[in-house]
């Protein structure tokens, strides 16, 4: 940006720089031709961190914590309850994360299908919940984020769970539950909204089990996107 200052009765003054020069951001020069006064500003903008949020970013995709990090492959193998809740790493896609657990979840379905018994994968989708729970408030606190989008054991656990409930079906009807529950996930209307915002006045800094409250809701809003899913198919089922 530059300004030019010019006093209209004449004489001269010293002009204030309105960027303290302790910010580093700004800087100012001045030249006195005679009786003018030209002052150009020249404000560069502070350098971006890789944590900056546009203003309008949802409170729960924000940093709970100035240190807030990005997740690495380095980061994935730190703690077990990465690697849970980062899907097994697909949740490191930097495409949509959300969509590639969820392809994810579909696939490994499909294996275990070839491998455990129907009653098998539903104690394993019972298991994974508290599990997702606890995997969630770990890595959700260790981000320093409450409702990171690279989590995606939700999607995992709640697809699964929409799959075993609808299966058998075809590759179109598995391909149409997928879709739905995409839907359901992102666009969050009616319950899933409501689901999704449980958790989202949280403050870490006040509150001792704020952590554990993001976990629940990271996983709580895509059972309730699962169990939307599967009214839809029932509907869909029932009128066909």
């Amino acid at each position: 940006m530059k300004a030019l200052l010019r006093r209209p009765w004449g004489g001269t003054r010293a002009a204030e720089n309105p960027f303290p020069a302790s910010t580093g951001a700004c800087s100012n020069r001045a030249k006195r031709p005679g009786r003018r006064i030209f002052v150009i500003i020249r404000c560069m903008p502070a350098p971006e961190t890789p944590f900056d949020q546009p203003a309008s970013a949802s409170p729960a995709t924000r940093p709970a914590h100035p240190g807030a990090i990005r997740p690495t492959p380095k980061f994935l193998l730190a703690h077990p309850a990465h690697f849970i809740a980062l899907g097994l790493g697909s949740g490191l896609s930097r495409l949509a994360p959300g969509t590639a657990g969820t392809l994810w979840a579909w696939v490994s379905f499909l294996v275990l299908q070839r491998w455990m018994t129907t009653a098998g994968i539903g104690w394993l989708i019972a298991a994974s919940i508290p599990l997702g729970w606890w995997a969630s408030t770990v890595t959700a606190r260790n981000l320093r984020v409450l409702d990171p989008g690279c989590i995606v054991w939700d999607e995992i656990v709640a697809f699964w769970a929409v799959l075993w409930l609808v299966m058998p079906t075809g590759l179109v009807g598995q391909a149409i539950a997928f879709a739905l529950f995409r839907y359901f996930d992102a666009a969050k209307p009616g319950p899933v909204g409501w689901a999704d915002r449980l958790s989202h006045g949280v403050d870490p800094a006040h509150d001792p089990q704020a952590w554990t409250w993001a976990g629940f809701g990271i996983m709580f809003d895509d059972l309730v996107a699962a169990g939307c899913t599967l009214l839809a198919i029932a509907l869909w089922r029932f009128f066909a």
